[in-house]
C-alpha cells in the first residue's frame, strides 16, 4: 500500500531547527537554579519579644538571609524561571531589568548562575552600595530619571534582542501562588507549631505588589485554613499604592520617589492588586525609620527601611487587638538587612539632610520595650 499525505493539512511549519542544544541548555539551566534553591533553603521564622501586648503573638519572617540578602531573591528566581519557560530566555540572551537596587542585585546573581549577561536601568542616586552589589555579580548599570526606567528598559530589551524582565507587571504572574515554596505556603508551615497558627493578620509593604497578591491568592486558595486571616499593605510617603487603593484609580501617579527604599512607587503598578488587599496604612518615614533603629537596639541587628515600615503598621495591628481584647497572632517580614542603608536610614547625618526627626516615633515605640527579670 502506497503511503501519502492526508489532505487535511492545510499548513505545517517547524521552529525545531536548533531545539536539540537549547532543550539541553534548559534543561541545565533548571537544574541549575534548583540546585542553588535547594543549598539555600528556608528563611528563618523570629518571634519578636515585645512589651505591652500579652496574648498578641507578632512573628518576623526573615527574608534578609537568601544568598542575595533580600526578599527580592525568592522574585528574581521566579521571574526568570517565568521567562525559562515562557521560551523568551535562551543561551545567549541579556537580561534587562528595571529596578531601584535589589531586585536587580538578585537578578544579577542569578543571570551570572546561567553565564548569561544582565543590565540594569537604575533611577539615578540609586545608592552606590546597591551598584556596587549589581557589578560585584557581573551586571552593568544604566543611570536614568526616575520615570525613565520602564521605557529605557524596553528600549535596551529590542536593541539587544534581549528580554526585558519587567518586575512591575510579571511580579503576580511569574510566582506559583498555589504552592511551590512561595512565602505564604513556607510562613503557614512554619507557624504550625505556634498557639496561634492562623495569623489574623499578614502585613507586607508593597514594591512591585508581588508580595502582596501570592499572599492574598494564597489565602483565598486555602480558606479552609486560613479564612479569617486578613492581609494589610503597609506604604510610605512619596508613593502612590494607599491613594490608589482609596480611590480605586489605577491611574495614580506621583513626582517623587519613595524614600523607604524596595516599597513605594510613584505609579500603580500592574502586580499590585488592590481587591485581595483588606487594609492598607500609610505610614511616616520618619516612623518606619525609627522603628529599625529601635529594632537594632531591641535584637543587635540592623534591617532596611521597610522592615520598619511592616513592623510600624504590625504593632498599630497588635495594638488594636489588644485594645478589643482579641489573643492571635501578625506575621511580618525582614525584607532585607541594614549594610545596604549605612549611609542612609541607619546615618544620622543622613537624617538631618532629609529633616526626618524620629524622636517622637521612638518614644512611641518605647511603650513595646520589654522589661526582663534580673536576679
Amino acid at each position: 500500500m502506497t503511503s501519502r499525505e492526508p489532505d487535511f493539512i492545510l499548513g505545517d511549519h517547524s521552529r525545531a531547527s536548533g531545539e536539540p542544544s537549547r532543550r539541553a541548555w534548559l534543561r541545565q539551566a533548571m537544574r541549575t537554579i534548583d540546585a542553588d534553591f535547594n543549598r539555600s533553603s528556608d528563611t528563618h521564622l523570629q518571634k519578636l519579644t515585645v512589651g505591652g501586648l500579652d496574648g498578641v503573638d507578632i512573628y518576623l519572617k526573615d527574608e534578609s538571609i537568601h544568598p542575595t540578602g533580600s526578599l527580592k531573591h525568592r522574585l528574581a528566581r521566579s521571574l526568570i524561571l517565568y521567562g525559562l519557560c515562557s521560551g523568551r530566555i535562551g543561551p545567549e540572551t541579556t537580561l534587562i531589568e528595571a529596578s531601584s537596587g535589589s531586585t536587580a542585585v538578585s537578578e544579577a546573581y542569578f543571570a551570572r548562575l546561567l553565564g548569561l549577561p544582565f543590565v540594569a536601568v537604575v533611577p539615578e542616586g540609586t545608592s552606590a552600595r546597591k551598584i556596587a552589589e549589581i557589578a560585584r555579580n557581573g551586571g552593568q548599570t544604566v543611570e536614568v530619571a526616575a520615570g525613565d526606567i520602564y521605557a529605557k528598559a524596553e528600549e535596551l530589551a529590542a536593541e539587544s534582542g534581549g528580554y526585558y524582565l519587567d518586575q512591575f507587571t510579571n511580579a503576580e504572574r511569574a510566582t506559583d501562588w498555589r504552592a511551590n515554596n512561595n512565602i505564604a505556603e513556607s510562613l503557614f508551615q512554619q507557624l504550625e507549631s505556634e498557639p496561634h497558627p492562623a495569623p489574623e493578620w499578614i502585613v507586607v509593604g508593597a514594591g512591585t505588589g508581588g508580595t502582596s497578591a501570592t499572599i492574598g491568592r494564597y489565602l483565598r486558595y486555602r480558606a479552609d485554613c486560613f479564612c479569617d486571616t486578613k492581609v494589610c499593605v503597609a506604604d510610605p510617603e512619596g508613593s502612590v499604592f494607599y491613594d490608589g487603593y482609596v480611590s480605586g484609580e489605577d491611574a495614580s501617579q506621583a513626582g517623587v520617589r519613595s524614600r523607604i527604599e524596595g516599597v513605594g512607587r510613584p505609579r500603580m503598578e500592574p502586580s499590585f492588586l488592590p481587591q485581595i488587599v483588606d487594609r492598607m496604612m500609610k505610614i511616616s518615614d520618619a516612623a518606619s525609620i525609627a522603628a529599625v533603629w529601635w529594632l537594632k537596639d531591641l535584637t543587635g541587628r540592623r534591617f532596611g527601611p521597610s522592615t520598619g515600615l511592616n513592623l510600624c503598621a504590625s504593632l498599630v495591628l497588635a495594638g488594636e487587638m489588644k485594645a478589643g481584647g482579641r489573643e492571635g497572632s501578625i506575621a511580618t517580614l525582614i525584607c532585607d538587612g541594614g549594610e545596604r542603608y549605612e549611609d542612609t536610614c541607619h546615618s544620622a547625618a543622613w537624617l538631618e539632610a532629609q529633616g526626618l526627626d524620629i524622636a517622637p516615633h521612638v518614644d512611641w515605640l518605647a511603650q513595646f520595650t520589654p522589661t526582663f527579670a534580673r536576679l
